[in-house]
């Protein structure tokens, strides 16, 4: 498989991202990241309105695993602490999504690649390598089943999740920490 759209139909149990820059630039969250950056609330994204949140919530339903670990740098970038709030609706989809600190783990330093991992576990997993340019915005995916790249990313996802925390539990140590330095 090379097309990297095909890799959300073609996964049959888990999709795992692993989400490294600081800032994304996708032409699709304008809208959003303005009301947020201006306090006003965020146009509604949810199953009934995002076809992304949809294919979450329906192949959750029927029993595919969605999770990530996003990577963040202190301090939080304006794009991570929006992610923050976006992060609520997808978790609300189906999806497990997990935080850690590079700071976390020296180890975390060198994973500066962004993918895709599915079906890890199983007899037939694949990955899909992100590329993205200097200002954030997505280039293109190399898909691939290589043994060797997806040892690689197998590793990296599971070095990120020792190290990372569920979103709610991060939210709440983020929140302790900004009342703590007021």
């Amino acid at each position: 498989m090379t097309d990297f759209g095909a890799c959300f139909d073609a996964f049959r149990f888990t999709a795992f991202r692993l989400e490294t820059l600081q800032h994304y630039d996708a032409p699709a969250e304008y809208e959003r990241i303005a009301a947020f950056r201006e306090g006003r609330p965020l146009p509604e994204r949810s199953p009934r309105t995002s076809p992304w949140l949809r294919r979450v919530a329906e192949t959750t339903t029927e029993g595919k695993r969605w999770s990530r670990v996003r990577i963040v740098e202190r301090p939080l970038s304006e794009y991570v602490r929006f992610e923050l709030v976006t992060y609520l609706e997808s978790q609300r989809a189906g999806e497990d999504i997990h935080l850690t600190d590079r700071q976390a783990d020296p180890a975390l330093e060198d994973l500066r690649t962004d993918f895709w991992l599915f079906d890890a576990e199983t007899s037939q997993p694949f990955a899909a390598l992100m590329d993205y340019d200097q200002q954030g915005r997505y280039v293109g995916a190399e898909v691939t089943s290589d043994p060797e790249t997806v040892r690689v990313c197998t590793a990296a996802r599971d070095l990120a999740l020792r190290h990372s925390a569920p979103l709610a539990t991060y939210l709440a140590r983020l929140s302790r920490r900004e009342t703590h330095a007021a």
